[in-house]
């Protein structure tokens, strides 16, 4: 089975996020894209596959079509292990981390949708079997800057089914109004996106929210590679800490875990190098028992692929979903329902995109 194409398209959609008033805190996001990678080969199968981008998509769809797809051309789409270690090797120079890898982590996924399809078989299948039919979703819900919004989208977000919800606010107002619009029982994960530059003020914002229920801060301190500061983070805060969205290879997760910097490993399928990447992380993670929560706000081959990932794990785990509605999604079904996402058995990824979320 030999590679004969592989292009990026890029998927543009509008977007509602229960913020009335326009963006809020998210002003970088005006629309969702999402780069999906198309792989076709001499046997009239095609593999899809999703390369981190969102606002900067065409950034990793130049390098995904000007680089790496006149590599691919010709090449055994079945030896995925050799084909994207000789990728990987070949384009070291243009980057470890950013378009570069984001496209090849786009070809990995493709390649193993292509294997499923091949093979007849659900990507869960090869990756040892489907564990539950159904993965438990959590709601990831974009800034809002706004208190008031803040509790009522949490709200929104508990009566739709979720039974996690995780929020991108920095101020403690807002996630004490999140707090007051859930259910005790229903943790709150705090995604801090690197805010705070010293470790002194990653503890002060720990011991604020300490008493609301948190079950992880997330890159409590810039920059996210300074696993040092990270693990003195997590050895005085007294919560659990999740790392590894802006990790873009294997080993990037090895000097975290060494370091003691994380509860949590979170490793994001479109940019740690596909599906391979992936594998390769839960296999380190596990070697220092740390539990693997992936990363995954995206509606693309990413997220379908992030969703077999966690159908074969052992330990049930929750799949993050961006609580944002839109006009046009690649894979309409994978909407939650009642706070799970069902998880498809047909081959490979198991759905196409749809032809709708490509129109103008």
């Amino acid at each position: 089975m030999r590679i004969t194409a592989v292009t990026g398209h890029v998927a543009t959609t509008q977007f509602d996020y229960g913020n009335p008033a326009g963006p809020g805190g998210n002003l970088h996001l005006q629309a969702m894209d999402t780069l999906l990678v198309r792989v076709e080969t001499d046997t009239g199968l095609t593999g899809w596959g999703e390369g981190f981008g969102f606002t900067l998509c065409a950034t990793t769809r130049d390098a995904l079509e000007r680089l790496v797809a006149p590599a691919c051309i010709g090449q055994d789409a079945r030896d995925i292990p050799a084909l994207m270690t000789a990728l990987h090797r070949r384009f070291h120079n243009f980057g470890r981390n950013g378009a570069m890898t984001f496209a090849l982590s786009g070809l990995d996924i493709a390649l193993w949708d292509l294997a499923g399809k091949a093979a007849g078989l659900p990507l869960h299948a090869l990756l040892g079997g489907r564990r539950r039919d159904a993965v438990p979703a959590y709601a990831s819900l974009l800034r809002y800057g706004v208190p008031a919004l803040v509790r009522e989208n949490a709200a929104r977000a508990v009566a739709r089914g979720y039974r996690h919800v995780k929020l991108h606010e920095v101020e403690l107002p807002c996630i004490a109004a999140a707090r007051e619009g859930t259910p005790r029982d229903i943790p709150l994960m705090l995604d801090i996106n690197c805010r705070w530059d010293t470790v002194d003020q990653a503890l002060a914002f720990a011991d604020a929210v300490r008493p609301l229920g948190v079950r992880w801060i997330e890159e409590p301190v810039w920059p996210p590679e300074d696993a040092d500061a990270i693990a003195a983070v997590r050895a005085r805060c007294g919560l659990p800490i999740a790392a590894g969205e802006n990790c873009g290879t294997v080993e990037d997760f090895r000097r975290l875990l060494d370091a003691g910097a994380v509860d949590v490993a979170q490793p994001s399928i479109t940019k740690i190098g596909g599906v391979t990447g992936m594998r390769a992380v839960q296999a380190l993670a596990a070697g220092h028992g740390v539990a693997v929560v992936p990363h995954c706000p995206y509606f693309g081959p990413g997220l379908l692929a992030t969703l077999h990932v966690l159908a074969a794990m052992e330990q049930e785990t929750p799949l993050e979903v961006y609580f944002a509605d839109l006009a046009r999604a690649p894979f309409p079904a994978l909407d939650p329902r009642g706070g799970m996402v069902a998880v498809p058995d047909g081959p490979g990824l198991g759905m196409e995109p749809d032809p709708a979320c490509f129109a103008a």
